[in-house]
């Protein structure tokens, strides 16, 4: 064996519903397209057709032996205008979950990943501390509904990358340029995180489960220093790296609030997290604020850096702030002709099974390609191709590659010289 999987490892993939159901559904994902702001004029109410085809996937999931999904709901559809809850789409999502279950794959809920429906989006969505409300109610609505079949959840999807992009970088909705606005917004989601893990396990012991595990998906990086030598990079980077991720995660996982965060809410400090959900994609190369990328590095082709070793750095940093199991929440790499994933998936799952750390799941970003926020549907990070003028999926190399892997509980050295030996990263 090249390596094998950790005892207990389950695999599987991630998905947002913003992002694969397609339709026109009234969020704020549907009025960035209409103002013209996708890079590539993607319409999201295309994406992948998954609302009308869940069945489709569900049964290709299965084939492919994957034993875990994380899924999310499209709030624009259980909630279309304030105060309106639609129950054929509780009924929907209940089905879908259903049939995961059927098909022996356990689901992990996403309440919220970065789309709001227009009437939310409107009163200001989470900058204002007057409307948080409505995500809780969101909260309890998923829970009381889905809670007798979903023990766990995760209760927002990278408040960092929300926040920074939406409001300080103004590349997502509702494209501002404030940073105030964007402390504002990470510490509003910091307190929704804290109180809707609080709400959820209350909600599912009041319904008589004690399995219940609640927690945040982290997107983490490695941000090192361009010259490890020069003092003024090393601040940088340590800097850079406490706005973007260091004080949400204290604040998310510990209930402790740290400049440029405050908390108005006088929280008690305690333990918010049952588990370490961590996106991972890679590693900034820092010397001053802005965002760099290592020279000579493997590049994906959305030119991000490939640095597997990250992945156990940035795992190795959450265990510090809170110990926990950890859920590789989000991983994957934009590789259009599926030219380099399968080295990828091996490089990376590989520093997982040789690590020290609680690692215990591994969610793969994604499983069909889909609309992939600001680059629409020109960057693929999927294991299944979509051919999006008629919906055909088609299991890539790298897909097969991870079913094998699924199977035989890690890489052998045939399957290493099949999937893994022919391909070469491009280096810049």
């Amino acid at each position: 064996m090249k390596f094998k999987l950790k005892d207990g490892f389950l695999m599987g993939t991630a998905s947002a519903s913003a992002q694969i159901e397609g339709g026109e559904v009234g969020n704020n994902w549907n009025d960035f397209y209409h103002r013209g702001l996708i890079h590539d004029g993607s319409n999201p109410a295309v994406a992948d057709d998954h609302y009308a085809r869940y069945k489709e996937d569900t049964r290709l999931m299965h084939k492919m032996g994957l034993q875990i999904a994380r899924i999310g709901v499209e709030w624009a559809r259980l909630v279309p205008e304030e105060g309106k809850v639609n129950q054929e789409a509780i009924d929907h999502y209940r089905e879908e979950i259903k049939g995961l279950l059927e098909n022996g794959i356990q689901p992990l809920l996403t309440i919220h990943h970065f789309a709001n429906p227009m009437w939310f989006e409107n009163k200001g969505a989470f900058l204002k501390r007057e409307n948080l409300h409505y995500y809780l109610e969101l909260v309890e609505l998923c829970v009381r509904n889905f809670g007798d079949l979903v023990s766990e959840y995760i209760t927002i999807n990278e408040p960092n990358v929300y926040a920074t992009n939406g409001y300080a970088f103004a590349q997502f909705p509702p494209a501002h340029n404030s940073y105030v606005e964007t402390f504002q917004v990470l510490e509003n989601m910091a307190h929704c995180h804290i109180e809707a893990y609080k709400m959820i396990h209350k909600i599912r012991e009041e319904m008589g489960y004690k399995d219940t595990k609640v927690g945040f998906a982290n997107h983490l990086r490695v941000f090192d220093p361009k010259d490890p030598e020069n003092k003024a990079h090393v601040a940088a980077a340590k800097t850079v790296e406490w706005l973007f991720q260091g004080a949400i995660t204290y604040a998310m996982a510990r209930g402790i609030f740290k400049p440029p965060l405050f908390d108005h809410w006088k929280t008690v400090p305690g333990e918010y997290a049952d588990f370490n959900g961590i996106n991972y994609y890679t590693r900034s190369t820092i010397e001053g604020f802005a965002d760099g990328v290592k020279e000579n590095s493997p590049r994906n082709d959305l030119d991000w850096e490939i640095y597997p070793e990250g992945i156990v750095r940035v795992a190795t940093w959450a265990s510090r702030v809170l110990y926990r199991p950890i859920y590789i929440t989000e991983n994957g790499t934009c590789d259009n002709t599926d030219a380099f994933r399968s080295k990828y998936l091996y490089e990376h799952l590989k520093e997982i099974s040789e690590s020290v750390l609680p690692f215990k799941r591994y969610y793969h970003w994604c499983f069909t390609d889909n609309f992939e926020w600001l680059e629409g549907q020109s960057a693929r990070f999927g294991i299944v191709h979509n051919d999006y003028e008629t919906q055909k999926r088609t299991i890539k190399n790298s897909g097969k590659f991870f079913s094998e892997i699924i199977k035989n509980q890690g890489v052998t050295e045939p399957m290493y010289e099949k999937y893994v030996a022919p391909e070469n990263y491009n280096v810049k």
